[in-house]
């Protein structure tokens, strides 16, 4: 009997986890000890959320639906990157304690569970990239774990509040990271209220509670997912490499559109401090200009630069690059293709010169041999004004 109350218990525990995400019957340092593998329970959201697109069929769709799930897209990538990311992750610019919390407030709008959690798997992200240890290393783990399937094992659940010391003396930075559902939940319901008097008041935007529910929290939020998610998998996939890093992070332009400068993976991944990860003015990081000019307001300050030793190691490394095409090994590789064309070619040349027509061409007139005397060369090595014609 008690075996089979066991796995109800489980159950019951993760559902309350979905209320309060620091509720556990097991100690955090033990739920993390556990092996990789997925969690049923912890599935249920991501399908709820990916089903809720399908509620397009029902409500159908306009213009001004779609452009909320755009905008709402937009926004919501740029405090992924710009917040999540590079302030409570990185710490790349300051703000104030209220910003603070205003900035956490809005991240919890992108259904991505709570600042602190997510700045502390980043953190470990990149302590571990791309080693065993790293939660959702593409290398390691594949491709689909390292896109969704880690966020589904039990032993990533639990927040290491040791790894987020700086955010965890901020007690209402831990209540929305506790209560993570709560923020999502109020979202969801303001959009769908605001659907519905839009509906009354605005009938011409042909638009409803039902429609903007589905577009503007579950189209555009699973979008906003997997937008992000592709950081965690192609960024160390698709690619080039600027720098040497230790890990296999990537620089992707195409990346970068979708997640609005965070493409630029090998970058960060080489100096993680600074708040712009496009490092040169043909890198576009969108993130980065709207931090720029949040800076100008006196919101946030202190936005930290790329330093000019990072610079120079990026200029040695085009140059080292450049070195290498005209490298010994580049020119072994002309030399080995050589050897193979010039044997080719001279036995062509060979035969064309044996054959008759080429050597009746090549045959020497008749008539006798001309011998030239040294005396025909002037004194100081000079060749004659004009030559001599035989016999003259």
């Amino acid at each position: 009997m008690a075996s089979a109350k066991a796995p109800n218990r489980r159950i019951l525990n993760s559902l309350l986890q979905w209320i309060d995400s620091d509720y556990s019957a097991e100690s955090p340092e033990s739920i993390r000890a556990q092996p990789d593998g997925v969690n049923l329970v912890r599935c249920i959201p991501f399908v709820i959320l990916h089903l809720g697109c399908l509620g397009v069929i029902w409500t159908g769709g306009s213009w001004f639906a779609f452009w909320v799930a755009a905008a709402l897209y937009f926004v919501r990538m740029f405090v992924v990157t710009g917040v999540y990311h590079r302030y409570f992750s990185h710490k790349t610019y300051s703000t104030s304690r209220f910003g603070q919390f205003l900035l956490a407030l809005l991240g919890a709008t992108c259904v991505q569970r709570g600042a602190l959690w997510w700045a502390y798997h980043h953190r470990h992200h990149h302590q571990h990239s791309d080693e065993p240890e790293d939660a959702h290393s593409p290398h390691v783990h594949g491709f689909w774990w390292s896109h969704i399937g880690w966020i589904t094992s039990r032993r990533n659940f639990p927040t290491d509040y040791s790894k987020v010391r700086d955010l965890a003396r901020f007690p209402e930075l831990v209540f929305l990271n506790r209560f993570d559902v709560l923020v999502p939940v109020l979202f969801a319901t303001g959009l769908f209220l605001s659907g519905r008097y839009l509906e009354q008041a605005a009938p011409a935007l042909h638009t409803s509670g039902a429609q903007l529910l589905v577009w503007g929290f579950f189209i555009s939020t699973t979008a906003l997912f997997h937008g992000t998610s592709c950081i965690n998998s192609l960024a160390h996939l698709m690619g080039g490499r600027r720098f040497e890093t230790s890990d296999d992070s990537r620089n992707s332009f195409i990346l970068s559109l979708i997640t609005l400068g965070e493409g630029w993976h090998n970058n960060h991944h080489r100096y993680m401090s600074t708040t712009r990860q496009g490092f040169y003015w043909w890198e576009l990081d969108i993130t980065y200009y709207i931090l720029k000019g949040l800076s100008w307001t006196g919101f946030i300050w202190g936005l930290k630069g790329v330093p000019d030793s990072i610079y120079h190691e990026a200029e040695l490394r085009n140059h080292h690059d450049t070195v290498h095409r005209f490298s010994i090994s580049s020119v072994q590789d002309e030399i080995n293709t050589l050897r193979k064309v010039v044997p080719t070619a001279a036995a062509i040349a060979i035969a064309t010169v044996n054959s008759p027509e080429v050597s009746a061409q090549l045959k020497k007139a008749e008539g006798p041999a001309i011998h030239r005397d040294v005396s025909e060369l002037v004194p100081d090595g000079r060749a004659p004004a004009s030559t001599p014609k035989p016999g003259a």
